[in-house]
């Protein structure tokens, strides 16, 4: 779907800068209203001078094992319609989070993966490469279920939600959740319902390529999605550490938890309201267990520098030269 340029405009250069300055100035009265705030502070600037380094090493190195998760994963995913090395499927990965970058909710990841495809063959690609992006919403879904049961008390406590909101969301989440599984385990039925819809039977060339994923490779899907969710939780768990935010794994894996099921739902409008969005929220369910709230919102930045930041300058560079290749070989035509 083409959205309108004016709406573009407005989005991209009105409603997202008022969103962004609204959510940062939210923040900094959080973190200003910290006590102890030079305190924190200056532990902070010592961490980077202390042996604790290394945990902003370790997160960086993480960095690399969470993407190649999902690079095998999507090279497992268009197997069917083409076979690709790992080093390829890397570099489709990394140009995807270049795109996504700009993009609501990401949803330009497509088209930079979609590239190291052979042409004729790259709408199935995106088809395909919608399973494993449910996969993974599946398991952001299931974890944040599992969350957020477990932070429903601490929550209503602290009053950032009633009772009944609380529970609206958690047995909704819940719908959507077994929705989501019954298409995702049925996809060959599912097909086979699409092709039967006129309007869409001209299109079914797009969809029969879903029909050779069965539930071993589903499975599979989803086992490298918990992988790569528990490699982003673990790289919150160590940046907390390493800012100064002392808590236990399993209060990080919950709050943070949550803080994903969130951002699968809501929807993000542009680059700089998706970083603060992730830091209100963050700030709000950490901080029901710590208030170091300028730890908590440099481990929010931290993370989302090194995941994706970095990853999108890298497939930047990849995209250029994708473009030199293309545009070489359409000049020797």
């Amino acid at each position: 779907m083409m959205v309108p340029k004016n709406i573009k405009i407005f989005i991209n250069y009105f409603l997202g800068p008022v969103l962004f300055v609204w959510l940062s100035w939210s923040i900094h009265n959080q973190i200003q209203s910290q006590t102890g705030l030079r305190e924190s502070w200056q532990f902070i600037k010592e961490a980077f001078s202390s042996p604790s380094v290394f945990l902003l090493v370790a997160t960086f190195l993480l960095m690399f094992i969470h993407w190649g998760l999902e690079a095998y994963k999507w090279q497992l995913a268009i197997k069917g319609i083409q076979k690709i090395g790992f080093l390829t499927a890397y570099k489709a990965v990394l140009s995807g989070v270049s795109f996504s970058m700009t993009t609501p909710n990401r949803i330009g990841e497509y088209f930079g993966r979609v590239l190291y495809v052979e042409e004729g063959k790259r709408i199935k690609a995106a088809s395909l490469t919608i399973v494993c992006s449910m996969s993974q919403l599946i398991t952001t879904m299931f974890m944040g279920f599992i969350a957020l049961y477990f932070l429903r008390e601490p929550i209503a406590k602290a009053g950032l939600l009633s009772v009944v909101w609380i529970r609206s969301v958690f047995w909704g989440i819940f719908a959507v959740l077994l929705i989501f599984l019954l298409f995702y385990f049925r996809i060959a039925w599912l097909v086979k319902i699409i092709n039967t819809m006129p309007a869409f039977q001209k299109f079914s060339w797009v969809f029969e390529a879903l029909e050779q994923y069965n539930a071993t490779i589903l499975l599979r899907f989803l086992s490298l999605s918990v992988g790569r969710y528990f490699i982003f939780i673990l790289q919150y768990y160590l940046l907390l550490q390493f800012f100064g935010v002392v808590t236990g794994f399993g209060e990080v894996w919950v709050s943070v938890g949550a803080m994903f099921l969130l951002m699968a739902i809501i929807p993000t409008i542009a680059l700089f309201t998706d970083l603060t969005l992730k830091n209100e929220i963050n700030l709000k369910l950490l901080g029901l267990f710590n208030t170091n709230h300028l730890g908590i919102s440099l481990t929010t930045l931290g993370v989302w520098i090194i995941n994706l930041v970095i990853p999108a300058i890298i497939g930047s560079w990849l995209i250029l030269g994708i473009r030199r290749i293309l545009k070489n070989k359409y000049e020797d035509i």
